[in-house]
């Protein structure tokens, strides 16, 4: 998804210019589930996805996807809260989406690929839907939230997230299934789950000035 800053690749709207409480740890997944590491989930193929998230799956480190997404959990949310709330409305230029949004359309995101691989994963032959981003963030109204509130909200998804894909063992990330007419693999969605937020983040870094 491409900010307006955004990204998910399937938005009706094509590509936008990039840019775009409580704080307890949500439980992230630490429990033992069998699988093995970064052989049970690893890097997918090219034919394993759309090609639209090449970029998102090359932005994420060898290794350990599900490790990766278990350290971002606590990296990400202090990266905000370390900016205090003054900074959450900030937009490098007009029609940019805010730093609120930006950490909103995150938690959005990781919810809409997180219910892909769900689905592929439960063998559900439908087909899964898309997401509209600019539809979904005029509806968001993320900048009436605190950052804490959705740093609180990315931590819970999180965690949620971290237990879904750690039961995930290898004949399980190998299925396949369709989302937005394309094919996609479970284990092409973990690592698209943990590209788009590399994607968000590096987008902060260069457009926002953070991180």
């Amino acid at each position: 998804m491409t900010a307006r800053g955004s990204s998910t690749g399937d938005a009706s709207t094509g590509h936008a210019s990039t840019g775009h409480a409580s704080t307890g740890h949500a439980s992230t997944g630490h429990a033992s589930t069998g699988r093995s590491g970064d052989a049970a989930l690893p890097r997918p193929a090219a034919t394993e996805y759309a090609d639209y998230y090449r970029d998102y799956i090359a932005a994420v480190p060898d290794g350990d996807v599900v490790a990766h997404l278990r350290q971002r959990a606590v990296a990400t949310p202090a990266l905000f809260e370390q900016l205090g709330e003054e900074r959450g409305g900030f937009r490098y230029a007009p029609g940019k989406w805010s730093v609120r949004e930006v950490l909103g359309h995150v938690v959005d995101g990781e919810r809409l690929f997180a219910h892909r691989a769900l689905a592929v994963a439960r063998r559900d032959p439908g087909d899964q839907p898309s997401m509209d981003q600019d539809l979904w963030m005029a509806a968001a109204d993320f900048d009436r939230r605190t950052l804490a509130s959705l740093c609180a909200e990315y931590r819970a998804v999180r965690g949620a997230t971290l237990a879904l894909f750690s039961s995930f063992d290898a004949e399980v990330g190998a299925r396949t299934g369709r989302a937005n007419g394309k094919l996609f693999t479970v284990r092409s969605l973990v690592w698209i789950v943990a590209g788009h937020e590399m994607h968000h983040l590096r987008v902060l870094r260069e457009r926002y000035g953070i991180g």
